[in-house]
């Protein structure tokens, strides 16, 4: 049985910036969030939109991860990125939550399933938790995340919008 997935730093950033961190309870009614990625979080500091949220949003659960195996390790990403993908390693069938290429790519490599910031939106089109998704994704871009026309466009395309 799998766990409650983990998220990484950018996509709570991103959720929570354009008011949308609910989205990751489509998931899963507890979403781990890894130790460092809290500190990542927390460097910011208290006046920080994020930083609040990790404290006040009780479903957000701040967790010491496994020890990172040395097959992550090879792949030299950040620590927040590396405890996530430790997460999903040693919970099997356990989603992760990370936008970053690198970290996704290792997440594929090692068949940890693996959703970014996009994919929630998605998700949430498909489960018709959100009839439109560009009003979100236009949100999401204004709260910073990068995301190209041509990919907007090929999204949109794959939900009929």
């Amino acid at each position: 049985m799998a766990e409650f997935p983990a998220v990484n730093t950018s996509p709570l950033i991103f959720l929570t910036q354009a008011n949308l961190l609910d989205f990751l309870q489509i998931l899963s009614p507890k979403i781990i969030v890894p130790q460092a990625v809290a500190t990542e979080i927390q460097a910011y500091g208290n006046t920080d939109v994020t930083a609040q949220m990790l404290v006040q949003t009780d479903w957000l659960v701040v967790t010491k991860t496994p020890t990172i195996p040395a097959v992550i390790q090879s792949w030299d990403l950040g620590v927040g990125e590396s405890e996530v993908l430790s997460w999903g390693y040693h919970h099997p069938n356990t989603e992760v939550i990370i936008d970053d290429l690198g970290a996704r790519c290792c997440a594929q490599a090692l068949e940890i399933p693996v959703r970014g910031t996009l994919g929630l939106v998605l998700t949430a089109k498909q489960r018709g938790v959100i009839s439109e998704a560009r009003p979100v994704l236009e949100q999401l871009r204004l709260s910073r995340m990068y995301l190209s026309e041509r990919l907007m466009n090929q999204v949109l395309m794959s939900v009929g919008e």
